[in-house]
């Protein structure tokens, strides 16, 4: 029997961390779907536009070999109903989220990775705009 994992993320200004993240969140089953933030709900999330567009970050991630498919995540509130429609058996988040999600455990496994120390597309966007 297959095994369907999802995870989720904005993925903007693609770094070796998003990398590690979905390459361990494949290895966890035999197809990986991918949701990427859409702009608005970034801006709802962070407080700012993403660097590259919902489009470009789909594309990029979509690019990556372990990726099955790609969507857009419109809304946090539809976490449950993304997990549902794609099939997932498994969900990936960051330690970051540890326990956030665990309301999810009846209808998946649910799995958080430790973060790729040191790395952080905020502290990026930061170091190259010369806000550091």
């Amino acid at each position: 029997m297959s095994r369907t994992v999802i995870t989720f993320g904005t993925f903007d200004v693609f770094h070796v961390g998003h990398l590690r993240v979905i390459e361990r969140a494949a290895a966890l089953g035999d197809r990986l779907v991918v949701g990427v933030s859409a702009d608005a709900l970034n801006i709802k999330k962070k407080g700012r536009a993403p660097v590259f567009s919902e489009g470009e970050r789909m594309e990029i991630v979509a690019a990556l070999k372990p990726v099955d498919a790609v969507f857009r995540e419109d809304s946090l509130e539809q976490k449950r109903d993304y997990i549902i429609e794609h099939g997932a058996d498994v969900l990936v988040m960051g330690d970051d989220w540890e326990g956030k999600f665990d309301e999810f455990k009846d209808v998946c496994d649910v799995v958080y990775l430790t973060r790729t120390p040191a790395i952080s597309t905020t502290a990026l966007i930061e170091k190259i705009s010369g806000t550091a």
